[in-house]
Protein backbone atom coordinates (compact mmCIF):
# COMPACT_ATOMS: atom_id res chain seq x y z
CA UNK A 1 0.00 0.00 0.00
CA UNK A 2 1.34 3.52 -1.02
CA UNK A 3 1.47 6.27 1.67
CA UNK A 4 -0.66 8.16 -0.05
CA UNK A 5 -3.37 5.42 -0.10
CA UNK A 6 -2.83 5.04 3.89
CA UNK A 7 -3.25 8.90 4.15
CA UNK A 8 -6.41 8.83 2.49
CA UNK A 9 -7.10 5.47 4.93
CA UNK A 10 -7.05 8.14 7.72
CA UNK A 11 -8.58 10.54 6.31
CA UNK A 12 -11.67 8.52 5.81
CA UNK A 13 -11.56 7.05 8.88
CA UNK A 14 -11.36 10.59 10.45
CA UNK A 15 -14.69 12.02 8.35
CA UNK A 16 -16.35 8.98 10.38
CA UNK A 17 -14.98 9.99 13.67
CA UNK A 18 -16.07 13.69 12.73
CA UNK A 19 -19.59 12.87 11.69
CA UNK A 20 -19.92 11.17 15.48
CA UNK A 21 -18.55 13.63 17.19
CA UNK A 22 -21.29 15.79 15.87
CA UNK A 23 -24.21 13.39 17.37
CA UNK A 24 -21.73 12.97 20.36
CA UNK A 25 -19.82 15.79 21.60
CA UNK A 26 -19.03 13.55 24.73
CA UNK A 27 -16.25 11.62 22.15
CA UNK A 28 -14.16 14.66 22.20
CA UNK A 29 -13.76 14.88 26.01
CA UNK A 30 -12.95 11.49 25.27
CA UNK A 31 -9.93 12.61 23.24
CA UNK A 32 -9.12 15.64 25.31
CA UNK A 33 -8.44 13.06 28.02
CA UNK A 34 -6.33 10.81 25.87
CA UNK A 35 -4.52 13.60 25.08
CA UNK A 36 -4.00 14.75 28.51
CA UNK A 37 -2.22 11.25 28.93
CA UNK A 38 0.02 11.84 26.51
CA UNK A 39 1.07 15.16 27.74
CA UNK A 40 1.94 13.41 31.16
CA UNK A 41 3.10 10.36 30.23
CA UNK A 42 5.21 11.10 27.59
CA UNK A 43 3.81 8.42 25.68
CA UNK A 44 3.41 10.61 22.27
CA UNK A 45 6.55 12.71 21.15
CA UNK A 46 5.52 16.11 22.97
CA UNK A 47 5.11 18.42 19.38
CA UNK A 48 2.40 15.97 18.32
CA UNK A 49 0.55 15.78 21.71
CA UNK A 50 0.48 19.40 22.01
CA UNK A 51 -0.72 19.67 18.42
CA UNK A 52 -3.88 17.62 19.23
CA UNK A 53 -4.33 19.36 22.40
CA UNK A 54 -4.67 22.55 19.93
CA UNK A 55 -6.59 20.88 17.56
CA UNK A 56 -9.11 19.43 19.83
CA UNK A 57 -9.81 23.17 21.20
CA UNK A 58 -12.28 25.45 19.62
CA UNK A 59 -15.95 24.33 19.06
CA UNK A 60 -16.79 21.20 17.82
CA UNK A 61 -16.74 22.62 13.68
CA UNK A 62 -13.77 23.67 14.75
CA UNK A 63 -12.20 20.32 15.64
CA UNK A 64 -14.37 18.66 12.63
CA UNK A 65 -12.72 21.24 10.17
CA UNK A 66 -9.27 19.81 11.82
CA UNK A 67 -9.23 16.48 11.80
CA UNK A 68 -10.75 16.40 7.85
CA UNK A 69 -8.63 18.70 6.91
CA UNK A 70 -6.37 16.95 3.61
CA UNK A 71 -3.51 18.96 4.38
CA UNK A 72 0.04 17.62 4.75
CA UNK A 73 0.48 18.87 8.43
CA UNK A 74 -3.26 17.38 9.06
CA UNK A 75 -2.28 14.02 7.20
CA UNK A 76 0.90 13.87 9.72
CA UNK A 77 -1.58 14.64 12.80
CA UNK A 78 -3.87 12.05 11.90
CA UNK A 79 -0.48 9.35 11.84
CA UNK A 80 -1.10 9.78 15.99
CA UNK A 81 -4.92 9.93 16.27
CA UNK A 82 -6.47 9.85 19.85
CA UNK A 83 -10.11 8.95 18.60
CA UNK A 84 -8.94 5.17 19.38
CA UNK A 85 -11.90 3.15 19.93
CA UNK A 86 -14.40 5.96 18.38
CA UNK A 87 -14.97 3.37 15.80
CA UNK A 88 -15.41 -0.33 16.79
CA UNK A 89 -12.78 -2.99 15.16
CA UNK A 90 -15.93 -4.17 13.00
CA UNK A 91 -16.56 -0.96 11.94
CA UNK A 92 -13.19 0.02 11.39
CA UNK A 93 -12.16 -2.97 9.05
CA UNK A 94 -15.65 -2.70 7.27
CA UNK A 95 -14.68 0.90 5.93
CA UNK A 96 -10.85 -0.26 5.31
CA UNK A 97 -12.39 -2.83 3.03
CA UNK A 98 -14.73 -0.43 1.23
CA UNK A 99 -11.87 1.84 1.06
CA UNK A 100 -9.67 -0.68 -0.54
CA UNK A 101 -12.33 -1.40 -2.85
CA UNK A 102 -12.36 2.32 -3.95
CA UNK A 103 -15.66 2.73 -2.41
CA UNK A 104 -14.49 5.42 0.41
CA UNK A 105 -16.88 6.30 3.35
CA UNK A 106 -19.26 9.11 2.34
CA UNK A 107 -18.05 12.35 3.75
Amino acid sequence: MTHRRAEDRSLALHREVARRIRDRPELLEKAHSRVRGWLESGMVPRYWAEAWDAALSGTIDDVVARITDPSERARALRQTSPFAGVLDPRERWEMLRQHSKGHAAPS
